[in-house]
């Protein structure tokens, strides 16, 4: 969980954030209107994570390793959108930095068990981005999960050359 020496800090964050999520703060760029219907009770902010990758990097990584590189760290999904895409080495950084900050959101990094391909950036039908989590990103997610709540990932991307951007929320609300 989320602790601050400022409750009152805190509180404003949850407040804001529940804001959002009820659609009273939509704000311009690479954020989206949570696709979760407006709830009853309160959602607990479990992790917060944010990344900057270097889309150049990530460039001459996949010059340098090619396929070996791409299946390490990226999904079948994930390859193929980006193959498809016309900014294709960005869309693999962006994707880079969503897991990197996804990684920081369980509170672990990249550690503790947990691999790349665990993590997966998928896009809804509306074109917003979530994660899906597997193996040990999934069981770390539930382990941060409390009892009678479920967990729902918010993630923004962004980019803007030479950088990619990736901002990861991990809320948990309750079960209805």
């Amino acid at each position: 969980m989320l602790h601050c020496r400022k409750p009152a800090r805190l509180q404003s964050l949850v407040a804001g954030a529940a804001a959002f999520r009820h659609g009273a703060g939509q704000a311009a760029g690479a954020c989206y209107r949570s696709s979760l219907p407006p709830e009853e009770g309160t959602g607990i902010i479990v992790g917060i994570g944010s990344d900057l990758a270097n889309i150049d990097r990530i460039a001459r990584t996949i010059e340098r390793f090619g396929a070996r590189f791409l299946n390490r760290v990226y999904t079948e999904t994930e390859q193929a959108l980006a193959e498809r895409r016309r900014e294709r080495v960005a869309t693999y950084a962006k994707r880079w930095a969503a897991k990197e900050a996804c990684s920081k959101a369980l509170g672990t990094g990249l550690r503790m068990g947990i691999k790349w391909r665990d993590m997966g950036v998928v896009n809804l039908r509306t074109g917003q981005p979530t994660m899906v989590l597997t193996g040990w990103a999934e069981a770390r997610l539930q382990s941060l999960t409390p009892a009678g709540h479920r967990a729902h990932i918010h993630l923004t991307l962004t980019d803007d050359h030479p950088w990619a951007m990736a901002v990861v929320v991990i809320e948990t609300l309750p079960e209805t």
